[in-house]
């Protein structure tokens, strides 16, 4: 009887929601995070359109454990990446990955392309990072709330808890209307998930 404890797997996806990878993309995924102590807990929701948000962003190896949990998921995630970041050489991989670069000096073009794309894709997972920065910022912005309401896409909350080295798919987010309000809510929702460097959060 194997006990290990599972690290990762695509049984906590819907099958509408994985990804065409490869059994290699999976291992390798779910090998990355079994060498340095991380582990995946809970599940994708069962919907047609989710719009995750993962937080405390205060590390680049933030995007490392990221990028495994996706492949050892085996989750067909379109995540948002700054664009310089999407260098020369590069691309083709952050685009195998489900990257979109944006650019953060046009808010509303973002939200019009990824509006465009969720209605290219029937079943789709964006993901971001709220924060849109590594640094400490006092209020996050309220765009990906504008991008869950021009996609009809439901809020999924993951969190990263570097203590305990876990990834955990939490809970849905039902915002208010308010923007104000919910960034607020967030913002102490995450403040029970410690980051990397928590001072930076």
């Amino acid at each position: 009887m194997n006990n290990k404890p599972v690290i990762a797997s695509q049984d906590m996806t819907p099958v509408h929601l994985r990804a065409n990878r490869s059994a290699f993309a999976q291992w390798f995924g779910r090998s990355v995070l079994r060498v340095f102590g991380w582990r995946i807990e809970g599940e994708i929701p069962n919907l047609e359109r989710v719009l995750i948000i993962g937080a405390p962003h205060t590390s680049n190896w933030d995007f490392v454990y990221a990028m495994a949990a996706i492949l050892g998921l085996n989750l067909k995630l379109r995540w948002l990446g700054k664009h310089t970041i999407f260098k020369p050489g590069v691309t083709w991989f952050m685009n195998w990955l489900g990257g979109i670069p944006v650019n953060r000096g046009q808010p509303e073009s973002i939200i019009d392309n990824v509006a465009r794309l969720v209605e290219q894709d029937k079943g789709i997972v964006i993901g971001l990072a709220p924060e849109g920065t590594r640094k400490k910022v006092e209020k996050w912005k309220t765009g990906f709330l504008r991008i869950a309401e021009a996609t009809d896409c439901k809020i999924f909350l993951v969190g990263l808890d570097f203590p305990g080295k876990r990834i955990v798919l939490d809970r849905l987010f039902e915002p208010s209307g308010d923007y104000d309000a919910d960034i607020a809510t967030l913002q102490e929702f995450y403040r029970g998930y410690t980051g990397k460097y928590p001072d930076q959060f």
